[in-house]
C-alpha cells in the first residue's frame, strides 16, 4: 500500500483487507528465490507490531540456502528417531491435552481435507508420516525462519509475538509472497538450538515458511472455513 494512500480510502481499505484475506498456510513452494532485501522489508514492517511497554519479544533466524539445508537435515534426522517422543519434548503445549469440540471437529475437518486433496488415506500412515515430514524442509519454500522468545517472557509478551508473525504474513501477502506458519518444529528445540547456538534463555516458538506458493500442488486448493462473525461475536450497546 502507498504511503501517499489516504487510511479510510476505498484502496486503502481494499489493499489491507485482500493482503488479510489471502493470507493462507501454504504448503508448496516454488524455488523462485526472494531477495534478502525484501525480507529484511517485511521484518522491518512487522516490527511495528504492538507489544506491551514497547518491549519487543521477537527474535528472528532467516535461512536459505545451505544454512536452511543442514538445519532441516538435523530436525528431519530427530523426526525419524524412532524414540523421538521421548527424546525430543515440546518446551510449550501449543495444542491443549484434552481436546473438546468445537476445536476438535474443526482442526480433523482440516486434516482430513489436507489428505483428501494429497488422497492420503486413512490407513497409510507411511505417508502421513511423510506428508509431516514436510513441515521440516520448510515445504520446500527458499527461505525459512525460526521464532524465538526469552523464557523471562510471560504470556502477555506471547500474545504480542503472535501480532508480530500476523504481521510478516501479512506484509508478506502484499508483496506477492505466502507463508505457512509452523508450530511443528516446537518438538525440536533441543536439535535447533544446537544448529543455531541458541542461548540457554532463548526458547522455540514456531517456525515459517516463506516463498512462492506452488500454482499446481494440490494442498494449496486448501480453503479453511471460518466462524461468521455472528458465531462468535456479541454486540452490547
Amino acid at each position: 500500500m502507498s504511503l501517499e494512500m489516504q487510511p479510510g480510502s476505498q484502496d486503502a481499505v481494499a489493499c489491507v483487507d485482500r493482503a488479510i484475506l489471502t493470507r493462507r498456510s501454504v504448503r508448496a513452494f516454488l524455488d523462485t528465490p526472494v531477495p534478502r532485501e525484501t525480507v529484511e522489508d517485511i521484518l522491518a514492517v512487522a516490527s511495528r507490531a504492538p507489544s506491551g511497554t514497547n518491549t519487543q519479544p521477537w527474535r528472528v533466524y532467516v535461512l536459505s540456502g545451505e544454512a536452511k539445508a543442514k538445519l532441516c537435515a538435523d530436525v528431519l534426522a530427530a523426526y525419524d528417531d524412532p524414540e523421538r517422543d521421548i527424546k525430543y519434548l515440546e518446551e510449550y503445549p501449543y495444542y491443549p491435552r484434552e481436546w473438546a469440540n468445537p476445536y476438535l471437529a474443526r482442526r480433523r475437518k482440516v486434516g482430513w481435507d489436507l489428505y483428501g486433496l494429497l488422497e492420503i488415506s486413512r490407513e497409510d500412515k507411511a505417508r502421513m508420516h511423510e506428508q509431516h515430514a514436510r513441515n521440516f524442509r520448510f515445504f520446500d519454500a527458499p527461505v525459512g525462519m525460526i521464532f524465538t522468545i526469552d523464557r523471562i517472557m510471560e504470556q502477555g509478551s506471547w500474545l504480542d509475538y503472535g501480532m508480530f508473525l500476523q504481521s510478516i504474513m501479512v506484509a508478506a501477502r502484499a508483496r506477492g509472497l505466502d507463508t505457512c506458519p509452523q508450530a511443528a518444529f516446537t518438538q525440536f528445540h533441543k536439535v535447533i538450538a544446537s544448529h543455531l547456538l541458541l542461548p540457554p534463555e532463548e526458547m522455540v516458538v514456531c517456525g515459517m515458511s516463506l516463498g512462492f506458493a506452488d500454482p499446481d500442488a494440490p494442498e494449496n486448493r486448501l480453503a479453511t472455513e471460518r466462524e461468521p462473525v455472528s458465531g462468535f461475536a456479541r454486540f452490547l450497546s
